[in-house]
């Protein structure tokens, strides 16, 4: 059981695609609505980005905090992709930690964003080395040129 105040951040999850402290959310409230809670975060089974650069960087020690900071990293990258350390820092002012001291988080954050901007850059240049490997139509005679 966290806090039950919603003042650690431990429980946050996603309810329609907002963080919220799933502790002050009566169950009956989110009836019909989306919750995504920190399993949901990963694919096919697999962790997401944001919990293998958690565990990477040493974020998770003793597993208490770890979901909440999942939740809100991943909600934070979904709204910024591109966070300062300041706009981080200021996203878990809600999550209490008393093992890691945060810096694990922090750098965790920071590989998620390189990660994602290294992915997107080599989709593009994939992309754009398969438009040029692409056969082009010959220039063709306007219409009623002959022919």
């Amino acid at each position: 059981d966290g806090c039950s105040q919603g003042e650690c951040g431990a429980c946050n999850v996603q309810v329609d695609g907002r963080l919220v402290a799933s502790c002050l959310v009566p169950a009956a409230t989110a009836a019909g609505s989306e919750v995504r809670t920190v399993e949901g975060l990963a694919v096919d089974g697999e962790p997401s980005d944001v919990q293998r650069a958690l565990s990477a960087c040493g974020a998770v020690q003793c597993g208490f905090c770890i979901p909440g900071m999942a939740m809100t990293v991943h909600d934070l990258l979904e709204g910024n992709h591109a966070p300062s350390e300041l706009e981080t820092r200021q996203a878990l002012c809600g999550n209490l930690c008393r093992c890691s001291g945060y810096r694990g988080v922090l750098d965790a954050v920071a590989d998620v964003v390189a990660g994602r901007e290294a992915s997107a850059e080599a989709a593009a240049s994939a992309q754009a080395a398969s438009a040029q490997d692409e056969p082009r139509i010959p220039h063709q005679a306007e219409a009623g040129a002959g022919g």
